[in-house]
């Protein structure tokens, strides 16, 4: 009696399924539970991204303000970041005041009406994009780039990974609708 299978043929001796039926089983199951894990990763991404975005409130004294109401009132329904169009989100009850956002996994998020920021001293680094002053302050995965010319204070979230298409639309909203004023430390 032989020791060894041949391929496809029962081991006489021990009763083992044939090789074949064992490799054939152990990639099925593994195909399956492949397909399990992508199918309930893309569920959760889409019941997210269809979901409002719960945003935690920040201090926003002047959020009520006339500036505040032009400038959200102005800003588009849909950024452009890295050739991919993001599309308003909708923000979770209680939304904090004078807030917008688009996008799904990363989304951008622009609040008005804010503190100054403390970041802002006479030594700070400034950048000019489109003819708005904006202060960056980097975070861990997204930077907030701040308006600090203007008669409010407001802040762009934005990931890492975007692009710097969503920088330059809201720099062109913001010099088209809120008159540059002195800076103020």
């Amino acid at each position: 009696m032989s020791l060894w299978c041949h391929w496809g043929v029962p081991d006489s001796d021990t009763g083992a399924p044939p090789r074949v039926v064992l490799v054939t089983a152990t990639v099925l199951a593994v195909a399956l539970a492949v397909a399990v894990a992508v199918f309930a990763l893309t569920q959760r991404s889409s019941s997210d991204a269809a979901g409002p975005l719960p945003l935690v409130p920040v201090p926003a004294p002047a959020a009520g303000s006339p500036a505040c109401t032009t400038l959200l009132g102005a800003v588009p329904t849909e950024l452009t970041s890295n050739g991919t169009s993001l599309k308003v989100r909708e923000l979770a009850a209680p939304a904090p005041p004078a807030t917008v956002a688009w996008g799904t996994d990363d989304p951008l998020v622009l609040r008005c009406g804010l503190n100054r920021p403390p970041e802002l001293t006479p030594t700070a680094a400034l950048r000019l994009v489109n003819g708005v002053q904006w202060l960056q302050v980097p975070g861990e995965g997204a930077s907030t780039w701040y308006v600090v010319d203007r008669e409010v204070y407001a802040a762009l979230t934005v990931p890492d990974s975007a692009g710097t298409g969503p920088l330059q639309t809201i720099s062109d909203t913001v010099a088209a609708k809120l008159p540059a004023k002195p800076l103020k430390f």
